[in-house]
């Protein structure tokens, strides 16, 4: 009995060490306003570097094909607090194009849905919570002209 209660106790010692798992966020874009370009998404546990997560050497980013059915996958993601970005670069020129410097003129989109006002979201707005679980995440594209 006592040594029964000993391996149960290294078991749980055990568990309780491992890391805890990566996973798979998945990110269906929608509202794409044409199938020109690519979609540049990147997503960060930066605050401090976001939306620009080129900054970060540590995040995800990828670029995707824009078309009528946008999936974006980032897998071994470890758990943490993330936000995400998107832009529609729909010349594919690697960047924000915007109108006379200010108002962007390509397409843009932030987890949790993010508010834009007249300027990129707040961290706190677009900062969500990574589990060891996968998760679907849903973000809209929005333009301003």
């Amino acid at each position: 009995m006592k040594r029964l209660a000993m391996l149960a106790a290294g078991a749980g010692l055990a568990s309780a060490a491992a890391p805890a798992a990566a996973g798979t966020i998945t990110i269906t874009v929608t509202d794409l306003r044409n199938n020109d370009g690519v979609i540049r998404a990147c997503m960060t546990t930066v605050e401090s570097v976001f939306p620009r997560c080129v900054r970060d050497p540590n995040s995800h980013r990828t670029v995707v094909r824009a078309g009528n059915n946008v999936t974006i996958r980032f897998t071994n993601v470890e758990p943490g607090d993330y936000a995400i970005a998107l832009l529609h670069d729909e010349n594919e020129d690697g960047k924000a194009n915007r109108v006379l410097g200010m108002a962007p003129r390509e397409g843009y989109g932030f987890s949790r849905d993010a508010p834009v006002r007249m300027a990129p979201p707040d961290w706190d707005d677009a900062v969500f919570t990574v589990g060891s679980a996968s998760q679907n995440i849903r973000i809209k594209m929005r333009y301003f002209l």
